[in-house]
């Protein structure tokens, strides 16, 4: 393999992985909200949530794996483990740093949910609008496709949905909600 297809396959992983990493934080705000009514959210929706996830981590495992591999961006084990380490774009590098160590605390606890408090997992889950905007920040300034047309629509995409839906998620909060419907019973006279 030359230098340029570990760089493209680097690119192309962490686009995807901050793409899939948009639709589990938009998915998971969907499920937190009432956009579903109740009676519509079967274990599929919340397992979608969890394959989006996964998909985020299998490839920003992928982005790191392939940066490493990379002879021609010469970055170290330590530059993606250690915020601050790289010597190139430092602060925007230490942004995806600390994405990615959030992103495990939020995986680790998704993955321990049932033993630990809900109040703790609440909190911890919550640490993934700060894994979005770090990403995103990371994206922006390390990222080298911020240049391009389609980079630039999909990311201001990505953020408006993102805003709007944790505005959502904020204002819904104080809403009154919705009756639950009753099931009908069938009539005996039918």
């Amino acid at each position: 393999m030359t230098p340029e297809t570990w760089w493209f396959l680097s690119r192309a992983s962490g686009i995807v992985a901050w793409l899939m990493l948009t639709a589990s934080v938009l998915w998971g705000i969907v499920l937190a909200t009432d956009l579903f009514p109740k009676w519509r959210r079967r274990a599929w929706l919340t397992d979608l949530h969890r394959w989006l996830a996964g998909l985020t981590v299998f490839f920003l495992t992928g982005h790191l794996a392939t940066l490493l591999a990379d002879s021609h961006a010469q970055i170290r084990v330590v530059d993606v483990l250690v915020p601050y380490s790289s010597t190139w774009r430092p602060t925007a590098i230490a942004a995806g740093v600390a994405a990615f160590w959030l992103l495990l605390a939020v995986e680790g606890t998704a993955l321990a949910m049932r033993r630990l408090p809900g109040k703790w997992w609440r909190d911890i889950h919550i640490v993934s609008y700060w894994v979005f905007w770090l990403t995103t920040i990371h994206a922006a300034f390390a990222g080298t496709d911020t240049s391009r047309t389609l980079y630039a629509v999909t990311s201001l995409a990505a953020v408006a949905a993102v805003v709007f839906a944790v505005s959502y998620r904020i204002l819904a909060r104080d809403l009154p909600k919705r009756p639950r419907a009753r099931a009908q019973k069938p009539s005996a006279t039918a």
